[in-house]
C-alpha cells in the first residue's frame, strides 16, 4: 500500500464528513417518523416510551447503514481499482 497524497487524504476526510452528516439527517428523520406521532396523538406513558425506544433503535440502524453504504462506495476505498483522472492516460498503480 503506497502513501496517500494530500488530495486523497482530503477526499477521504470530506467523504467521511458527508457520510456522517447524511447519516445523522436520515437517522434523525427516521426517529421523528416513528416517535413523532406521540407529540400529536395523546397516548399512555408506556406507549410513548416504546415509540421513543423504537425510533431510537431504527434511527441508529439507519445511521449505521447510511454511513457504511456511503463509505463502501467511495472510489478510494480498499480493493477498488483507481481510474486515471484523464481519458487516454494509463493507471500508474497497475
Amino acid at each position: 500500500m503506497g502513501r496517500r497524497t494530500q488530495a486523497e487524504r482530503d477526499a477521504i476526510t470530506v467523504e467521511i464528513g458527508f457520510a456522517v452528516v447524511t447519516g445523522v439527517l436520515v437517522g434523525g428523520l427516521t426517529f421523528l417518523a416513528i416517535a413523532g406521532p406521540m407529540m400529536v396523538i395523546p397516548m399512555s406513558s408506556g406507549a410513548e416510551h416504546r415509540l421513543v425506544l423504537a425510533g431510537a433503535v431504527a434511527g441508529l440502524a439507519v445511521f449505521v447503514v447510511r454511513v457504511v453504504h456511503v463509505l463502501w462506495r467511495f472510489p478510494g476505498g480498499a480493493g477498488n481499482a483507481r481510474q486515471p483522472s484523464q481519458p487516454g492516460r494509463t493507471n500508474p498503480d497497475s
